[in-house]
C-alpha cells in the first residue's frame, strides 16, 4: 500500500499503512537529522552559560543560525530559571525521547521495517 507523506500530519493515520521500503527512507532520513540537531544543542548548552558569545561571528554561527529559530519561540514558553537558560537542554531531551520512539531498537519505525 502507497504510503503519503501528508499523513504524517494527519492524526491517526498512516503509521500503520507504511510500508517496510518507505519506513527505511523515513528512518534514513531522520537519523542524522535528529543526530546533528542534538549535537547542535549540545553545543548550545555550554553557549548558554557565556552571554558574552556572539552568535553570528565564526565559529559560534555554525551553531546559533540552525538552533536560534527553534530556541528563541521556546525560550517564550520555558522562562530560564536562576538565570541559566534551559530550552536547549529541553529540545536534547525532546530530540532524545523521539530518536528513541522512531529509531531505537523498539522503534516505530523500525518495527514498520520488519512488517511483512
Amino acid at each position: 500500500m502507497a504510503f503519503s507523506a501528508v499523513a504524517l500530519m494527519v492524526p491517526g493515520t498512516a503509521w500503520a499503512d507504511m510500508d517496510a521500503q518507505t519506513a527505511k527512507l523515513l528512518a534514513s532520513v531522520l537519523q542524522p537529522t535528529l543526530a546533528l540537531s542534538s549535537v547542535l544543542m549540545i553545543v548550545r548548552i555550554p553557549m548558554t552559560w557565556y552571554p558574552n558569545i556572539d552568535g553570528t561571528k565564526w565559529p559560534w554561527n555554525l551553531v546559533y543560525i540552525p538552533t536560534e529559530p527553534i530556541l528563541g519561540p521556546t525560550r517564550k514558553i520555558i522562562q530560564p530559571v536562576g538565570g541559566v537558560d534551559i530550552s536547549p537542554i529541553v529540545w536534547v531531551a525532546l530530540l532524545s525521547f523521539l530518536n528513541e520512539i522512531l529509531l531505537g531498537p523498539q522503534g516505530i519505525l523500525n518495527l514498520l521495517q520488519m512488517k511483512v
